[in-house]
């Protein structure tokens, strides 16, 4: 189990922050309202704390002993999509600093945070060219379970074309929301074009880049044969202190490079190291980001 039940209380009090989506056009903290005038209704979805009571269908309730919410057609909840890179090179690390275990529990958690504010989620796994697997839309607390055992059941393997992928999705996407990248962005083809196409559809796009700290000051030195992670090419190197500084220069250099690129195309960057406590990152740096509230 990815999270025990202090935790869930935990991510319960939280919510998805949609600073940029369909800007203007949100109707409260979880409403965009469409084009038209049509109040008809339109589905059900579970009661959350802090909803209007008087949305509360009492005759659903009165059968099943559970609240639901009516939803009218003029009415869309929040889209939250995301994206988890399940490629080779996150099979990397060691224990808690795993960057495939560390990301699956980031996932799950803004996953959890999303049904359990009763927004429309959907989680994917990208692998190769394309998504390879994926849970939802769904809404709603009753999909907990089955969030987290989907997730639990994928595996890192093979390449990712990154960029390719996330076009795919691009194109076959229909709610526009808010899109959580979780990758370490190793991707020769990039990822800026199918970022670029996400905001282009109305998208507010964060990247979750995610590295072991090995690979952001790794501690090896002499001789090495080093394998790439998804091709497989081996590279002989000879690792010493000065190789070591230029090294961390690099990473730290394509760090900033992506986080200006972000910044300036108005994306949310954030950087981390699987050092950090997962809950500290969800419940306190994503926070101060604005992320979540």
């Amino acid at each position: 189990m990815l999270f025990d039940e202090s935790t869930l209380r935990k991510l319960e009090r939280l919510a998805l922050v949609a600073a940029q989506v369909r800007a203007g056009v949100m109707k409260g903290e979880r409403r965009s309202t469409k084009r038209g005038t049509s109040i008809e209704f339109a589905d059900y979805r579970d009661y959350v704390r802090g909803d209007d009571l008087r949305r509360v269908d009492w005759n659903v309730y009165a059968r099943l002993e559970r609240p639901f919410i009516k939803l009218l057609e003029e009415e869309e909840d929040l889209a939250v999509h995301i994206l988890l890179d399940a490629s080779r090179s996150m099979d990397f690390g060691e224990g808690e600093n795993h960057k495939f275990r560390y990301a699956q529990r980031l996932a799950a958690a803004l996953g959890y945070i999303a049904l359990a504010a009763g927004d429309r989620l959907t989680l994917t796994i990208l692998q190769d060219s394309a998504p390879v697997a994926q849970y939802g839309p769904a809404r709603g607390r009753g999909h907990t379970l089955r969030l987290i055992r989907f997730i639990e059941e994928q595996e890192p393997r093979g390449a990712t074309e990154l960029d390719a992928a996330l076009r795919s999705y691009a194109l076959s996407a229909k709610r526009p929301g808010l899109i959580f990248l979780i990758s370490d962005l190793f991707a020769p083809d990039g990822y800026q074009d199918g970022v670029a196409q996400f905001q282009g559809r109305g998208y507010e796009v964060t990247l979750l880049h995610v590295l072991a700290p090995e690979e952001l000051d790794p501690q090896l030195a002499g001789d090495l044969r080093l394998i790439d992670a998804e091709t497989g090419a081996p590279q002989d190197i000879t690792l010493d202190g000065g190789l070591r500084d230029r090294y961390r220069q690099r990473v730290q250099a394509w760090r900033d490079e992506i986080e200006a690129h972000c910044l300036k195309r108005h994306i949310n960057y954030l950087p981390i190291s699987t050092q950090t406590a997962w809950d500290e990152l969800v419940l306190y740096q994503l926070r101060r980001r604005g992320l979540l509230k």
